[in-house]
């Protein structure tokens, strides 16, 4: 039966990286010997690119080599993100106290002089080893509490927007159906070259969190105006156009607190600007093209669609060919001609969306 220290062995990714081959050979076959996965690399450059291939669980690194020495190696590897946690242990026949300071300050976490005794490169191995492991599980367990509490302040903010949403009992699943149709679109907006350096997996991320926020203003519209079963007097349609500057506003007093705060910044972006019209004939502040923030330019396609194909208290929904037709009229006045495109690339999923989510 094995102990621990065997399955760690036997779990273990080693790099030992040295241009000396008796010294490569001599600490490859000990560390095998233990049950260690070993691979040898003799100079620096092949260690990088051996660390691309399969991130190792730890490095033996010397630092004496031609072409790029060990201090060079570890820099490099430092400057990575995806490589900086790998801990790097220094083995070398320099004994002067400020190569050692030098080898801890370019991200060391231990340093063996040669000759070594194997029974002190085993146990340091095993100790950084041990190190790192439990490293990676406070970072995964704090990763996991951060992420279960941004979950549950993100079901708040979902919950307090279906509150105010719920005093039109005709909107049905809407605020689950714009999160739905956000995603399909700015993941088709993500392979186009205009904005797919705009749009990545954090941008759709916060797109979603924020989604349910753009009407949020709503809640200071009295029900005679939300409710109302027929059309607005101008003056009534004015005073509902202020729903968007009063949920802009609202989500600005948050920001205050937060204002590093990406998901916020976009839903105020999301509630201001989604009334704006490509054209500049919108609301609140009349902006064109590409003025307009990106997320609202999504949301004004998803919003205007859900709206067309649902009941509501002054009309009933339009037909799947209406529907598109309205919206590729509004290509270049209403929309953003290329989210349009993108749209009627993607209408089959939109519909399949929506009655899969309680449209009409």
């Amino acid at each position: 039966m094995m102990n621990g220290n065997d399955r760690m062995a036997k779990q273990a990714n080693i790099l030992v990286v040295d241009d000396t081959p008796a010294n490569l050979t001599l600490l490859s076959g000990m560390l095998k010997d233990k049950g260690y996965r070993v691979r040898p690399v003799p100079a620096g450059k092949l260690a990088l690119g051996a660390v691309e291939v399969e991130p190792p669980d730890l490095i033996l690194l010397d630092i004496t080599m031609p072409e790029m020495d060990g201090f060079e190696v570890c820099r490099r590897l430092k400057d990575d993100v995806r490589f900086r946690d790998i801990p790097v242990i220094f083995i070398s026949a320099l004994t002067e106290t400020l190569d050692k300071v030098k080898a801890f300050g370019v991200g060391g976490v231990d340093y063996i002089t040669k000759p070594f005794q194997f029974e002190e490169v085993e146990a340091r191995v095993e100790t950084h080893l041990k190190l790192h492991r439990y490293q990676m599980y406070l970072e995964d367990l704090v990763h996991e509490k951060v992420r279960e509490i941004s979950e549950s302040q993100m079901s708040t903010i979902f919950a307090l927007s279906k509150l105010a949403e719920s005093r039109d009992r005709e909107t049905g699943r809407h605020l689950e159906r714009v999160q739905r149709y956000c995603t399909i679109l700015a993941e088709g907006l993500r392979k186009q070259p205009r904005d797919k350096s705009v749009i990545d997996d954090a941008f759709i991320r916060n797109l979603i969190n924020a989604s349910p926020l753009h009407d949020i203003g709503k809640v200071a519209i009295e029900d005679r105006i939300l409710l109302k079963p027929g059309k607005l007097t101008e003056d009534e349609f004015e005073i509902m156009k202020t729903h968007s500057s009063i949920g802009a506003a609202t989500i600005e007093a948050v920001h205050e607190q937060y204002p590093r705060n990406s998901f916020i910044s976009m839903g105020i972006s999301m509630a201001r600007s989604h009334h704006e019209w490509w054209n500049g004939s919108g609301y609140p502040q009349s902006l064109t093209g590409e003025n307009i923030p990106l997320p609202a330019r999504i949301m004004a396609v998803a919003d205007v669609y859900d709206a067309l194909r649902s009941t509501r208290c002054y009309k009933g929904p339009y037909s799947r060919n209406e529907s598109r037709e309205i919206i590729e009229k509004g290509g270049g006045k209403q929309f953003d001609p290329l989210l349009v495109n993108v749209f009627l690339s993607t209408e089959d999923e939109f519909d399949r969306t929506g009655r899969e989510m309680g449209c009409n």
